[in-house]
């Protein structure tokens, strides 16, 4: 049944109770603490907006409300005096559209009103990452002398190795590595999905060498199988990981911004310069969808570079000489097939002369036959298609 407004004699269901019975039934949905706890702290930053505007029920929640909200999350400005960024006001306005949509399925509200209104467009921020002597220079920063350098160096080297969050390292178990496998399990992770990625030697050797000598040194009757534990023998906080982190990268005179999160960056973006498919990172790094992980392709500059020299035309100096001549290639493109069996060299110079002239789909029809040409160079014009597409009549 809908609530009514506060000045009838009905009184509405609190904001509060709400809250508790909408989140315990995303908990049955399997949604993970961490997940039912963003969403809660979103919630009630919305009620307490709410009380300052006057609102105490959820059918009073209309569309107007929804869009002074929306209003407010843009004229924000944190401690440091910067707004929140277009994807922050996106997110919490989405989790505000589901706690809505929950309580009109419940028949409390009418409809929801967040479902109105047009959020706003989600920002496009490139991430940052380290280079590889970046990254080894932060690495070798490290004081292995001590316990809790060795303890710092074993756990910088996971998430370089792994590409693991933050969470999922504090979360890590000893029974979670294979060290003969050469192998580790990520258990509870983003949507509370487990998966199993590959770790590097260098990795697995520091961790042999800090739980051998340092994690009993730290270690309690309360630490369980955690695998990294404070000098206190308790589980990393969050901040407090991300802030060692912080602290190991600015000393090492590196002025990028960001803690656990920069290695996981740094990860993907170099195995990709390395060569490594995307499906692969994807998987390595945990998405869902792999439009996430194509973000990374954009940071990729040294690949962008190599394309760009092979393929823009402007990119390769190309002599007075055949730029003088476009009828020459006209008459070699007419000739190709004899051309492919004076050699590589010749055959590349009749390909460079013909994208200088013709255009772009029959140039890719040129290079797929000209890779041809290295088993079968007499079969070119056999491919009446071929013939067909590039004879210049």
């Amino acid at each position: 049944m809908a609530c009514t407004p506060t000045n009838q004699t009905s009184v509405p269901p609190a904001f509060s109770a709400l809250r508790d019975v909408h989140l315990e039934y995303l908990a049955l949905k399997h949604y993970s603490e961490a997940t039912l706890k963003v969403r809660r702290i979103r919630i009630d930053m919305f009620v307490n907006w709410c009380k300052k505007q006057n609102v105490s029920a959820p059918c009073e929640i209309t569309r107007g409300v929804a869009e002074q909200y929306q209003a407010y999350l843009f004229h924000y400005r944190k401690k440091n005096g910067a707004p929140l960024r277009s994807s922050t006001q996106r997110s919490r306005l989405t989790s505000l559209g589901v706690w809505l949509k929950w309580m009109a399925r419940q028949s409390i509200i009418h409809h929801n009103p967040v479902a109105e209104i047009e959020l706003p467009r989600p920002d496009y921020q490139l991430p940052q990452f380290l280079s590889s002597e970046e990254a080894e220079a932060v690495l070798h920063n490290v004081p292995v002398s001590s316990p809790i350098g060795l303890r710092d160096r074993a756990m910088l080297e996971t998430l370089y190795s792994t590409g693991m969050r933050r969470s999922e390292l504090i979360k890590l178990k000893i029974h979670d590595l294979e060290m003969h496998r050469g192998i580790v399990a990520i258990r509870g992770g983003k949507g509370n999905k487990d998966r199993v990625v590959p770790i590097g030697e260098r990795a697995l050797s520091w961790i042999t060498d800090y739980l051998a000598r340092v994690r009993n040194l730290f270690a309690t009757q309360n630490s369980g199988s955690t695998v990294f534990v404070t000098t206190q023998g308790k589980t990393f906080a969050p901040n407090h990981l991300s802030a060692l982190v912080r602290r190991y990268v600015m000393s090492a005179g590196i002025q990028k911004r960001g803690g656990c999160h920069l290695f996981r960056h740094t990860m993907a973006t170099l195995m990709l310069e390395g060569g490594a498919d995307i499906r692969f990172i994807q998987q390595m790094l945990g998405h869902a969808k792999l439009d996430t992980t194509q973000i990374y392709t954009h940071v990729s500059i040294p690949l962008l570079k190599i394309v760009h020299s092979q393929t823009h035309p402007a990119s390769r100096p190309v002599s007075k000489k055949r730029r003088a001549r476009p009828a020459a290639a006209v008459a070699g493109f007419r000739n190709f097939a004899t051309a492919v069996n004076t050699g590589p060299e010749e055959t590349y110079e009749w390909r460079e002369l013909a994208q200088y002239t013709w255009e772009k789909n029959v140039v890719r029809q040129l290079d797929s036959a000209f890779n041809r040409q290295k088993c079968a160079p007499r079969s070119v014009l056999q491919d009446a298609t071929w013939r067909d597409s590039t004879n210049p009549s």
